[in-house]
């Protein structure tokens, strides 16, 4: 870009975040003075609000070069970690979320003191903390700032080095995303998640667009004839064992970690418990769902553009994206995208800020304080914790560039100490009543000791794969808080105590919806696999008399919900 270029994309994209600034004021003035305001939007987020900050906050810069790496370097079988959450997401809307709304919980681990006692929710709580303030949060500063930095040749632009390019980014990036988690609370969360959202999918339908208009020369129709006919192989989701994800392991531990991500992850979660009501809930987080369907073909199948344009000669798999953005992208649109790919990575920093934040506000400092803190003292320590947060993750993200094994393997590594422990918690607790406290402080334990000698001592003799072993401590875990239930059952069984504050009619179609969305995950494999578009000669019979079932199915289940209803 000339300097005229990157001024004109500058100013457009402060044209667009200023405006996402301003919409988002004017939603949320005067609503974070409360408790409930502050920290659960006043528990008045609509379908529209929640499914548009669930995709925000899941999806950041990461996913936008790693996935379109992965599909460019590989094949389409690292969807798997998108498509397959929508059935997390199912799980969350017609499991979860109605126990969590019932309790009018405001954190996992408010849940968790509830369930078993005050220990287990201070355990959780450290979990939770040191998993986002050592390398959740700063990855995703340090991924966003990569990002522009890539698009935009920063150094370049402003003669500063790598490094110091890298600092300036992170502060920048995270300065604004704080502005919105310490002073808006989650509902300016949400709706600046939201706008932003509408941003991502147009680009993410544009650039693929784009893509095959500058692949088939001028011509959309023969860049899609190139992309269904030459290196099918590229839209295989099935992968192998040397792929990128096994597709056994979508069978397996990635169950489990998205049960965790999508029904216990207290930052994604967070949005979802200030449903206005259980039907509005529900909504949003299958409509969520629906949004993951659409991610192989908005942030992989570029990649695979990329493989047909460039071939495999790149520097790096994730030089594949950047690559095709600057080739592809009208000048007019830079701005537009940069805002887009800012708001992306705002929003999953402001929304790791703001739980952190309610997580210390709400289960650090109020029981340690005992009795009855004001709403107002409250929030006043969770702005100081989110400045505290903010300020420490600047630290620590310029310094993830030192990674030996890379920023994913990182964020692999450490999500694995806290996820299967706390979905084996959350499940047992939720399904049984005598289990003690004492099972889940073992299984804690037990993980975090296990998990660090399979991670970092054993991990040269250990072959089984990281997803598997996930689904090998899942069972030995639940096993573990099962036996301590058996052998040192509590006193007294648990019972649930009911304190809804909203609305707990379920909505009408959430289960025939959940019908559809499973079918479209099985639709969506198929489609690329060699019965569908994995094949040269294109889907056959198999496929189309697949694909029929499904919609005959669908067709079938919603007229016997209406019939019943």
């Amino acid at each position: 870009m000339t300097g005229g270029d990157l001024l004109f994309a500058g100013l457009s994209c402060a044209f667009f975040m200023a405006l996402v600034g301003w919409i988002s004021w004017l939603k949320t003035r005067g609503t974070a003075d409360t408790k409930d305001g502050y920290f659960l939007a006043g528990r008045g987020l609509g379908a529209t609000f929640i499914a548009g900050s669930l995709l925000l906050t899941n999806l950041s810069a990461e996913q936008l070069i790693g996935l379109n790496g992965s599909a460019y370097g590989f094949n389409m079988s690292s969807m798997g970690w998108e498509v397959t959450a929508a059935v997390a997401t199912i799980a969350m809307a017609l499991i979860f979320l109605p126990r969590y709304l019932a309790g009018a919980f405001t954190t996992l681990p408010q849940f968790l003191n509830d369930r078993f006692d005050p220990t287990v929710r201070r355990m959780s709580v450290l979990l939770f903390m040191l998993g986002y303030g050592l390398v959740t949060i700063p990855s995703v500063l340090y991924s966003g700032s990569l990002a522009v930095i890539a698009f935009f040749d920063v150094p370049s632009m402003t003669g500063l080095g790598d490094f110091s390019s890298l600092v300036m980014m992170v502060i920048v990036i995270g300065a604004i995303g704080s502005v919105y988690a310490v002073f808006g609370g989650l509902r300016a969360v949400a709706v600046s998640d939201t706008l932003n959202g509408v941003g991502l999918l147009i680009i993410g339908i544009l650039v693929p667009v784009f893509g095959l208009i500058a692949l088939g020369e001028g011509s959309f129709g023969a860049g899609l004839t190139t992309l269904g006919s030459e290196h099918t192989e590229k839209l295989n989701a099935i992968g192998g064992a040397n792929d990128p994800t096994p597709f056994g392991t979508i069978f397996t531990g990635m169950v489990f970690a998205n049960l965790f991500y999508w029904c216990t992850n207290q930052y994604v979660i967070q949005r979802t418990l200030g449903a206005k009501s259980l039907a509005e809930g529900q909504k949003g987080v299958l409509l969520s769902g629906f949004f993951k369907i659409m991610v192989p073909f908005m942030m992989m199948i570029p990649g695979v553009i990329a493989f047909h344009m460039y071939g495999p000669g790149l520097g790096g798999i994730d030089e594949a994206y950047p690559r095709l953005i600057r080739d592809v992208l009208p000048l007019w649109m830079s701005g537009f995208f940069l805002a887009v790919l800012l708001g992306a990575v705002l929003s999953s920093f402001n929304s790791l800020l703001n739980s952190a934040a309610t997580l210390f506000a709400l289960d650090v400092y109020a029981p340690a304080k005992g009795g009855e803190v004001s709403d107002a003292q409250l929030v006043r320590v969770a702005k100081i914790a989110s400045v505290v947060i903010a300020l420490f993750s600047f630290a620590v993200a310029p310094y993830l560039s030192q990674a030996p094994e890379g920023l994913f393997q990182l964020i692999r590594k450490f999500t694995g100490f806290y996820n299967i422990p706390t979905i084996v918690i959350v499940m047992v607790g939720l399904f049984t009543t005598r289990v003690p406290a004492l099972g889940a402080k073992i299984v804690i334990i037990f993980h975090i000791t296990v998990y660090a000698l399979l991670t970092f001592v054993l991990n040269e003799q250990v072959t089984l794969h990281f997803i598997h072993q996930y689904a090998v401590l899942f069972v030995i875990e639940v096993g573990i808080m099962l036996a301590c239930g058996v052998l040192a059952p509590s006193k007294e069984a648990w019972a649930f105590t009911r304190n809804e504050k909203v609305d707990m009619t379920p909505w009408v179609y959430a289960r025939p919806l959940a019908v559809t969305l499973f079918s479209c995950v099985v639709a969506t494999y198929l489609l690329f696999s060699p019965v569908g578009v994995a094949n040269a000669s294109g889907p056959g019979a198999l496929f189309g008399t697949l694909i029929a079932a499904l919609v005959i199915g669908n067709a079938a289940y919603w007229s016997r919900a209406a019939v019943k209803r």
